[in-house]
């Protein structure tokens, strides 16, 4: 499977510890991220991840930022995208299992990394559930 990662300053040495990671895994991973820790606007590599999942080029994607807050806000405005926050192992795994979240969003500034490979394990061995959360997620789109 392949596996987008994006990320702005504050998710640099998260992304690349994780690219490792996964590839170790067998996952081969895309980089839409900055590559450095020069202030940067989020919404600038956001974009092209969330594109390349709706697309298909990717399978999934995962999204670092200080708090995960301004990378989610900005993956869920494409219509194709399930982008979920998680800071725990439990959340990671709720994400998929519930919302079916194709993108996992990660706060880099407020997780130590060994809790980033649990998040990312739980959301990756989980499988969506399907019934009611499949009703519930029909409903998401604006009418």
């Amino acid at each position: 499977m392949k596996i987008g990662i994006c990320n702005d300053h504050a998710g640099v040495e998260y992304k690349f510890e994780l690219k490792k990671y996964l590839e170790e895994k067998g996952y081969e991973v895309m980089n839409f991220g900055t590559d450095s820790t020069d202030s940067m606007d989020y919404p600038d590599v956001a974009h092209p991840l969330a594109e390349a999942v709706e697309s298909g080029e990717v399978g999934l994607g995962i999204a670092f930022c200080g708090t995960g807050n301004g990378m989610a806000m900005t993956l869920n405005k494409h219509k194709g995208i399930r982008a979920g926050l998680a800071w725990s192992e439990e959340i990671g795994r709720l994400v998929k299992q519930h919302n079916n979240a194709n993108i996992l969003v990660m706060p880099a500034r407020f997780i130590p990394f060994s809790e980033v490979i649990r998040i990312t394990e739980a959301w990756l061995e989980s499988d969506f559930e399907g019934g009611r959360h499949q009703r519930r997620i029909d409903k998401i789109p604006c009418r």
